[in-house]
């Protein structure tokens, strides 16, 4: 077993409360976090700009993180299964426990919070869910917490197991004039106790309620033997400044090509050289006047060659080919279709590795809650995370298969429903068989 980050009480008053030992941990992490979100809002090139420079900035990086986070969740629901599903029993209690899960969804908006939480979670490189209870409301209450305020620790030989997890964000108050002021906050918890702090301030020490630590942390891609994850922007970046660069460059040479550069040979003085329309000028014997022709030679071709070559490596390396954005010239379907995106089909199946643990983890957070508060019977339940198709697919054929799968007794109906889409194959059944009833 692992000792706890933090002892209790202090054994000597010098000792640095948990919100100061929070100040001076994860420091690489919380810079990595602020890079990558500057990085997405558009703020990409480095140090200031010189005198005259021009900086244009074309956003790839957030529309590639935008367009894989899209894909990702496609068809994502949660089903529940029970050990003895053949029973009207187990059918029964998973009916219930799903029923349940749908209305907690609801009531917290989950398909519109998990998507900006995957959002921020590809930006990132990390995301957590918190799951409690609301006894105001009698409700689970699903939020996402900034990770940028998350602190871990976990058990050595398995990071995916947390000893304790530290919680930091900023509330507003009244101050003591009534003008508003500004305090953050600090959760601690373990599977034991959880505390409270306001500033520098220890408010509150109580046994944890859940009896587990109510946080789901997770990576967007782990990287191996490591606790925090990777962002998607991070291949990206070099590609996405040289766009930027090379961009900016041709449009420089754009705009003095069409207010030409005049050059003067042999003349020594700028005396009677009047800057103005119609202004004529004498120059010396032997010297001549002309305007520069910057794009003589090709060189505007070059800039598009390199661009169109930039263009391919951030595709490349941000796995997610052109076709993803709308872009098929050759009309390319079916099979063909399905080998153009292969690159971010296998990416966003990577992702989903890590997702089906976190959002069965989720889920089972909170049957646990509603067991514990409301007496829902979860004995012997467990969640099953459902995944849509990546790839476009045939409609018809999908169902053709998953009928003959049906027929065959390979698939029962409610796996092949939850396959084909449907959020709650046990209420779609049982209406099948009411219409059945009231046709015959």
């Amino acid at each position: 077993m692992s000792v706890l980050p933090v002892r209790w009480p202090p054994r000597r008053t010098t000792e640095l409360t948990l919100p100061a030992r929070l100040r001076h941990m994860d420091q690489e992490r919380m810079r990595r976090y602020r890079e990558n979100l500057d990085f997405y809002e558009g703020r990409q090139w480095l140090g200031r700009p010189r005198r005259g420079e021009r900086r244009l900035t074309f956003n790839y990086a957030k529309a590639f993180a935008d367009k894989v986070t899209s894909y990702l969740l496609t068809g994502a629901s949660v089903q529940i299964e029970a050990r003895d599903g053949d029973t009207p029993e187990g059918r029964a209690r998973a009916r219930a426990a799903e029923q349940a899960l749908r209305e907690v969804e609801a009531a917290n908006g989950l398909a519109q919070l998990d998507f900006e939480t995957e959002l921020d979670c590809a930006v990132l490189g990390d995301a957590a869910y918190k799951v409690t209870w609301d006894p105001a409301e009698r409700q689970v209450r699903v939020t996402a917490p900034d990770v940028q305020g998350i602190y871990a620790w976990r058990v050595p030989d398995d990071p995916s197991r947390l000893v304790a997890l530290a919680s930091q964000y900023t509330v507003e108050e009244a101050g003591p004039s009534g003008e508003p002021k500004r305090t953050t906050v600090t959760e601690y918890w373990t599977p034991k106790f959880f505390e409270t702090w306001h500033g520098e301030e220890l408010v509150r020490r109580d046994p944890n309620p859940y009896g587990f630590i109510p946080f789901v942390l997770f990576p967007n891609l782990r990287e191996p033997k490591q606790a925090w994850g990777s962002s998607d922007l991070a291949q990206l970046v070099e590609s996405n400044r040289e766009l930027n660069r090379a961009f900016s460059q041709l449009s420089q040479i754009l705009e003095l090509s069409g207010n030409p550069v005049a050059v003067l040979e042999g003349v020594t003085g700028s005396q009677d050289i009047a800057i103005e329309p119609g202004a004529v000028w004498e120059v010396p014997e032997r010297a001549r006047a002309y305007l520069l022709d910057l794009l003589q030679g090709g060189g505007v071709q070059l800039h598009r060659d390199y661009i169109d070559l930039l263009y391919r490596t951030l595709h490349d390396l941000g796995e997610s080919p052109r076709t993803a954005f709308g872009h098929n010239p050759q009309g390319l379907s079916g099979v063909a279709l399905n080998t153009e995106l292969d690159p971010l089909a296998r990416k966003v199946a990577r992702k989903r590795l890590i997702r089906s643990a976190v959002y069965e983890r989720r889920a089972m957070m909170i049957l646990r809650l509603l067991a514990q508060y409301t007496g829902l019977d979860i004995e012997g339940l467990r969640p099953v995370m459902q995944w849509g198709p990546v790839l476009p697919i045939d409609r018809g054929r999908e169902v053709s298969d998953a009928r003959a799968l049906v027929e065959a007794g390979i698939l029962s109906r409610r796996t092949a429903a939850a396959q084909l889409g449907t959020d709650d194959p046990d209420a779609e059944w049982a209406k099948v068989l009411e219409e059945g009833r009231a046709l015959s």
